[in-house]
């Protein structure tokens, strides 16, 4: 994708989130322009055609934003050939227990946008539903080992053979990049206006036994891209 290219998908994905005042639209901005896993997951096709997409601990939905922008990219032509074609999703759900971040969706997407969701609740006490696609970008970590375990059981009994879950994970064993991923995600937490967590994080091969013991195909990524931490991006298949 060049410079250009990404820059007017940026643009678009975050343009929604100026009608909810300034920290949305450059909370937005500095998510989607810095964090390399939204590139990543469609520079390498990781997502279906179509679908429907569940966002566990989705905040805002700058991932919605982002997705319908790369739609609208890609169907007036303005997409990397050598890149698989935007995802075209029939619903995103998302489900934040922040009614903040809940309430700067809704003024960004609206109450009734045609595939746009965003709902209060709490991923260990919701109902999933059946989807195609679960997404958790860097909150299973929040949670202790249990409740993380009994989440991921929930996840893939929502998913049918082929279906897709997508995470990012601290990698516990990193040494100091792990540290600095861990404080910097205090300080992005504060930002937020949240209390600092106490954070219950694994090492990559820890994560990895656990989601093969549910029945995931799991495949790795690293996904700091030059910067100094110890993120992963898992990217986990239920067999067809």
């Amino acid at each position: 994708m060049t410079d250009s290219v990404f820059r007017t998908l940026l643009d678009e994905a975050t343009q929604p989130f100026k009608v909810a005042g300034p920290f949305a639209y450059h909370y937005a901005r500095g998510k989607l322009g810095s964090d390399p896993i939204f590139r990543e997951v469609l520079r390498l096709g990781l997502l279906p055609a179509t679908g429907r997409l569940l966002d566990l601990g989705c905040g805002q939905g700058s991932l919605f934003g982002w997705l319908l922008a790369a739609q609208r990219m890609h169907a007036r032509g303005q997409w990397p050939a050598d890149w698989s074609p935007a995802p075209h999703f029939q619903s995103m759900r998302g489900i934040e227990l922040m009614q903040n971040d809940v309430d700067r969706a809704a003024r960004c997407f609206g109450a009734n946008h045609a595939v746009v969701r965003v709902e209060r609740g709490d991923m260990n006490q919701a109902d999933f539903g059946q989807v195609d696609v679960v997404t958790v970008l860097d909150a299973l970590h929040y949670f202790p080992h249990e409740q993380q375990a009994q989440v991921l059981q929930r996840i893939r009994a929502a998913l049918p053979p082929g279906g897709l879950f997508l995470t990012r994970i601290g990698d516990a064993s990193a040494g100091l990049p792990f540290h600095i991923s861990n404080w910097v995600d205090h300080l992005v937490t504060f930002a937020r206006g949240h209390r600092l967590p106490r954070l219950y994080c694994r090492s990559l091969a820890e994560w990895t036994t656990l989601l093969t013991g549910l029945g995931f195909v799991v495949e790795s990524e690293p996904m700091s891209h030059g910067k100094p931490f110890a993120n992963v991006m898992l990217a986990c298949r239920v067999p067809a």
